[in-house]
Formats: structure tokens, C-alpha cells, sequence
């Protein structure tokens, strides 16, 4: 559901109903059988097919006032759709309809000894609130995966992606009304005035149970630093591959760049490479040439530099950069230990990964690494829940709450505790 756009002095007023509405929607939405859920999914996967030429016109006009702006390359990347790109998000609305409904489940059950019957059973968050930049997708996504777990949402586009955004949602909210479910399910701020925001991060007086953030720094430190409710985020992503003592190099070679280069703008794409010592003299040169022949950029340390004239000097600041474009810093550890303590200094608990051959070496670094996502021989770029089979994902959490690494459609439920007893009262 989209408003027009309405006056500066009417924002507040605007979105406290559209969380009133949003609130009385995730009464219903709790109720919903799964059958009627999954009947709106492929609805709002119809409705983005049927509407892809409006939504390209309105991305290339979205990117035409961001090439205006002077924004990177990395950033259009992000902000661009194309037909590819509009069948993935009506596949991934499709695949969160064939997952299990995490709704109602019995989590857990058992009997007193005064014979009351407990059960933890899942129910959704309520109201979810998503505060996102230059990734139109993110509408689609996040939609369907707060509807399939019985969640309203509240969408707030930034100015670079709005015109997308709001072509997309209108799709979504078709979608939701052919199903015969409340059009408020999704609804999208229609106003990219930053006072919007900090109305959101208050609240709306009670009616947003959660807020996720999903863009750069800035957005996320205002969000973790202001939000009077829960948030699921992650601050940035130094992502970091470490080339093990036991590493092949042809395994190694191939994970690095892919791992670095497939989408320098994600948040997976790995930042740093780490290479052991014991075989830097093998492995080194390969994978420094390896990613600037693929046309990134290399900052490295004194020994990076000697393997490569090619290479840039790193800065202390390098180690803790999250570029988000073809660059990557590149440093010699010592051994295992020497990588897993650059990582715990300078990662941001996102995802890191080891290449080896040594399952020892693999299990150590997978437990001794904290971070939310750790894998052994593949590439950082599996950070996403349709890769691990979620459907799709609202963002990466790197916190402690319930919510760890994607956030799909698990992780959108919590639970309440239904007891039932045969007149029993406590002494």
C-alpha cells in the first residue's frame, strides 16, 4: 500500500496511521492459514511479471538521477534492474511460498508434575519495520518473507531507489488484495524526507515491534545509535578469506576472485585476503595477479608490494575498510592463529572464510572465528539466505538476539508459552 506523497507538515500524522493500519494488518496476518499466505506469494510474484515494464521505467529513471548525482559504479550496480533481475524477485516470492510456514509450530511441550501442559509455540514479530537505500529488490524480499511469517511491513525507500520501490510495492499490494488479505500488509513510506526515519525509529507509538536497516554505514550507526526498538543489523561487512598453509592453489585462486569480484557492492564480498606464510613463495604472486588481472585493485603490506609492483601500499586503515568496490587489501599472517587474530582486530563479525585442505585447521578457524557467518572452502558470496535456502532475506544480523547471519523467514518468528490446565491454581 502506497500513499501519495503528502506535505512536510503532514509526515508524522501520515505514517502514525500507516502503523495503525499496519498493526490492525498483523492482527489478521497471525491468523492467516498458510494456504492463503502462499496464495498472495504467487499473486505478488504475477503482479511483479505482469508490471516489469513499468518497473524499468522507473528504475531507469532512478538511475538516471543517480549517474546525475555523481553516484559510483558500485552504487549503480546496486540500484539497477533489469529483466533478469525482476524474475529473480518474483522466483524468490515463488521459493518463500514453497517453504515451511514457521508459524504455529510447537517449538517445544512438556507436563508439570501438577499436570499443566506447557508448549513454546512460534508466532510472528508483529510489525517490521525496514529502513533501506539503494536496493530496490529489498521491497520484493522483504515483503514477501514478512508475509509468509505473518508480519506487516512498513517500507522505507531511499530517495535513490524510491521511484523503483514504489512500482514494486504497488505490485506487492495488488498481489496481497487478489489473495483476499488487508493491502496495509505492505505499505511503503511515500515520502524519501529523512524526518521519516527518525518517526520510524521511534516507533510510530508502539505500532513497529522491529527495525532492520539495510545500507551503508552511516544509515546503520543512525539506526543502532537512535532506535527505540529492537534492531537486526550489521554495521558494515570486512569480509576476509584466509589462504591456509594447506590450501590449494587452484581451489584458492578461484574462491579469492569470486569471492572478491562477482559483486564488489555486497556486503558478502570479501575486503581483505590473508595468506600463510608457509606458502607465500607458492601461493602469493598467483592470487595477488589472479585479482588484478580481473581488474581489482590490490593495497597490501611491504611483502605484498616485493610479490607485485602492481600493488598499492595499505594503509592501518585499509585493514578495517569495507569498500564495496574493486579493491581489496591483501597481508602474510604467520599461521591460522595469526589470521583468526587480524579477523577478531579488524572484521566486523560478518563472514570470513578459510581455504584448506586440513579439516583440523578448518574446524579450528570455524569455531574460533565470531563471526555470524564462517566457511570452510567456499566463497564469502554465499552470505545470502536464498543461498542458503531461506527464499530470501531482509538483511544480515550480526548481533546477539535470536537472529544471527540472514534474516529470513525463522528468524521473523518468536514465540509465546501456551499453557493449559484443568482448573489448577499455585499455592
Amino acid at each position: 500500500m502506497a500513499f501519495a506523497e503528502k506535505p512536510e507538515e503532514s509526515i508524522e500524522p501520515m505514517l502514525l496511521y500507516m502503523g495503525k493500519l499496519a498493526r490492525e494488518a498483523a492482527a489478521e496476518l497471525a491468523l492467516v492459514a498458510t494456504a492463503q499466505k502462499n496464495a498472495a506469494l504467487e499473486a505478488m510474484a504475477a503482479c511483479i511479471e505482469a508490471r516489469s515494464a513499468n518497473i524499468l521505467k522507473a528504475n531507469r529513471d532512478d538511475i538516471e538521477a543517480a549517474q546525475g548525482k555523481g553516484r559510483d559504479a558500485a552504487f549503480i550496480d546496486r540500484l539497477r534492474l533489469d529483466e533478469t533481475r525482476i524474475a529473480v524477485m518474483a522466483k524468490g516470492l515463488r521459493d518463500i511460498s514453497a517453504l515451511p510456514d514457521p508459524i504455529g509450530r510447537v517449538l517445544a511441550s512438556w507436563t508439570r508434575p501438577n499436570r499443566l501442559e506447557i508448549a513454546r509455540v512460534s508466532v510472528p514479530l508483529g510489525v517490521i519495520g525496514i529502513i533501506y537505500e539503494s536496493r530496490p529488490n529489498v521491497t520484493a524480499d522483504a515483503g514477501g518473507l514478512c508475509l509468509k511469517s505473518g508480519n506487516a511491513v512498513i517500507l522505507r525507500s531511499g530517495s535513490d531507489s524510491f521511484l523503483s520501490s514504489l512500482v514494486i510495492c504497488n505490485a506487492l499490494a495488488e498481489g496481497v488484495k487478489q489473495a483476499g488479505l488487508p493491502e496495509a500488509a505492505i505499505q511503503l513510506v511515500p515520502t524519501v524526507q529523512r524526518e521519516a526515519v527518525g518517526l520510524m525509529l521511534t516507533g510510530l507509538g508502539g505500532a513497529i515491534d522491529v527495525i532492520v536497516p539495510r545500507g551503508g554505514k552511516s544509515l546503520v550507526a543512525r539506526v543502532q545509535e537512535e532506535a527505540r526498538v529492537p534492531v537486526f543489523a550489521h554495521l558494515e561487512g570486512v569480509c576476509h578469506v584466509y589462504v591456509h598453509a594447506r590450501a590449494r592453489l587452484d581451489m584458492a585462486k578461484t574462491i579469492v576472485v569470486n569471492a572478491k569480484m562477482r559483486r564488489t557492492g555486497i556486503c558478502g564480498a570479501a575486503e581483505t585476503l590473508l595468506v600463510d606464510r608457509a606458502v607465500a613463495a607458492t601461493h602469493f604472486k598467483p592470487l595477488v595477479a589472479a585479482l588484478i588481472e580481473a581488474g581489482c585493485e590490490v593495497r597490501g603490506d611491504a611483502e605484498t608490494q616485493a610479490a607485485d609492483t602492481r600493488v598499492k601500499k595499505a594503509s592501518e586503515e585499509d585493514w578495517s575498510t569495507e569498500y564495496l568496490d574493486a579493491i581489496i587489501s591483501v597481508k602474510v599472517v604467520d599461521d591460522i592463529d595469526g589470521a583468526i587474530a587480524h579477523i577478531g582486530r579488524y572484521g566486523s563479525q560478518h563472514t570470513d572464510a578459510i581455504v584448506t585442505d586440513d579439516a583440523s585447521a578448518a574446524d579450528r578457524f570455524l569455531q574460533r572465528v565470531d563471526s555470524a557467518i564462517v566457511l570452510h572452502n567456499a566463497s564469502t558470496q554465499f552470505a545470502d539466505g536464498g543461498e542458503f535456502g531461506m527464499g530470501a532475506e531482509i538483511g544480515i544480523a550480526t548481533g546477539r538476539f535470536h537472529a544471527r547471519g540472514p534474516v529470513g523467514l525463522e528468524q521473523l518468528a518468536i514465540y509465546k508459552y501456551v499453557v493449559r490446565g484443568s482448573g489448577q491454581i499455585r499455592s
